[in-house]
């Protein structure tokens, strides 16, 4: 028994002995001429979209670690060759042009976790809350709620977090929950950013230059 001959063509259309089909979000076979002309328009859009969106992401791939390979190999060719290191002790790094109209930074951001001291401060702080009463104002209660609520991947909000340990508060209690929070900080890891920046003379503001689509 002979097998249909089936073609798949980059339009997401599929050709089987002759007749052309479209699957569905099902995984089933509509023929083509069945298919509401608006729902072809819309698939044709995104289907050019992300072929772009594809290219563009391995591009800056691509980037990103030819980016790393010119910074680590310069690093490595100034300290050969001259006995001079560029970065910070943590690897934090700021390049600009001899003439000051662009600069390269990689800067290296802790990757950070909570342990379970972290559960003992939440409890000093809700009684030191409790007790307060109606004296605890309305925005410290919402920056505690906020920094101890953990999220659907089960992450703490560190920002909130960070935010409770600048309170200027005298109660010991609280005293002892930050201390608390401070031992729970565990760093994990260290993740590097790329931040890149131009201007029209050594005298004017920096501007960004974004390689991010919600800051393009």
């Amino acid at each position: 028994m002979d097998m249909p001959e089936t073609l798949t063509a980059p339009d997401g259309v599929i050709e089987i002995n002759g007749r052309l089909y479209m699957t569905d979000a099902r995984g089933a076979l509509v023929p083509l001429g069945t298919i509401k002309a608006q729902d072809k328009l819309i698939d044709e859009t995104v289907r050019k979209i992300m072929g772009h969106a594809v290219a563009l992401s391995e591009q800056i791939g691509r980037f990103k670690g030819h980016t790393f390979d010119d910074i680590g190999s310069m690093q490595a060719l100034l300290e050969q060759e001259y006995g001079a290191k560029a970065g910070g002790a943590k690897g934090n790094v700021t390049l600009t042009t001899f003439d000051g109209t662009m600069r390269v930074v990689l800067k290296m951001a802790d990757l950070i976790e909570f342990g379970p001291e972290l559960q003992a401060a939440k409890k000093l702080v809700d009684e030191c809350l409790n007790d307060w009463s109606a004296d605890a104002g309305d925005e410290l209660r919402m920056i505690v709620n906020r920094a101890f609520q953990v999220d659907k991947e089960g992450r703490i909000n560190r920002a909130e977090i960070f935010m409770l340990l600048r309170a200027q508060i005298d109660d010991p209690r609280w005293k002892r929950a930050m201390d608390a929070v401070r031992d729970s900080i565990r760093v994990i890891g260290a993740k590097a950013y790329l931040t890149f920046h131009r201007r029209p003379s050594a005298e004017a503001a920096w501007e960004s230059i974004s390689i991010d689509l919600a800051r393009a």
